[in-house]
């Protein structure tokens, strides 16, 4: 089958990396070595993860506030939906940001799985619920991201990774990956080989 459904991270994938993951622990009170957020949220008392939730939705909504699209994200989200390929995001962030980041920049996203719908990334849930949602086969779908738990998230799946390399440490990140890209418009001729290899098999 071609492929029908295209999985978007949301915060440095679709929009420019804003989030700054080491000051959001500092506000916690969480050190820089303590691992990702949400899994040291889990670890709290609920005292603790209640003044967490709050210190994280503050920094995400001034990080929608004070979005900017990467370059080509509309491009490519318009082209692929003329294309009759589903747009699915994918993020650690919640439903009602990536609503509000599609909102402010005129995007329209088929579906969105959130931290609060299952277990997130790195596991391949997301990707899996979203294919659901969309009658998909996820071996079917690419995942498109710029950190190792999209890529990770795809493979959990069976889908196809793509890493978007826009930061210094993307190369950390490239053996886990199907195929890599500096720019978003390239996802297009992957998808074009993709479909033509299995036309032909």
């Amino acid at each position: 089958m071609p492929i029908t459904a295209v999985i978007f991270d949301l915060d440095g994938t679709i929009t420019r990396p804003f989030l700054d993951f080491d000051a959001i622990r500092a506000d916690m009170g969480l050190t820089s070595d303590s691992g990702p957020i949400l899994e040291a949220m889990n670890r709290m008392s609920r005292s603790e993860r209640q003044q967490a939730e709050q210190v994280l939705a503050r920094h995400e909504a001034i990080a929608v506030q004070q979005s900017q699209l990467n370059d080509g994200a509309a491009e490519i989200i318009d082209r692929l939906r003329r294309q009759g390929i589903k747009i699915g995001i994918l993020t650690r962030n919640l439903r009602h940001n990536a609503q509000a980041v599609a909102t402010m920049h005129n995007l329209t996203f088929d579906a969105v799985v959130d931290r609060d719908d299952g277990p997130v990334k790195p596991d391949g849930f997301g990707v899996r619920r979203l294919c659901e949602y969309f009658g998909c086969d996820p071996s079917d779908t690419i995942v498109v991201g710029d950190f190792l738990y999209d890529l990770q998230s795809a493979k959990a799946a069976n889908s196809t990774a793509i890493l978007l390399k826009n930061h210094k440490n993307a190369e950390d990140f490239l053996k886990y990956a199907d195929f890599s890209i500096a720019s978003l418009d390239e996802i297009l001729e992957i998808i074009d080989n993709i479909n033509a290899e299995r036309t032909t098999i």
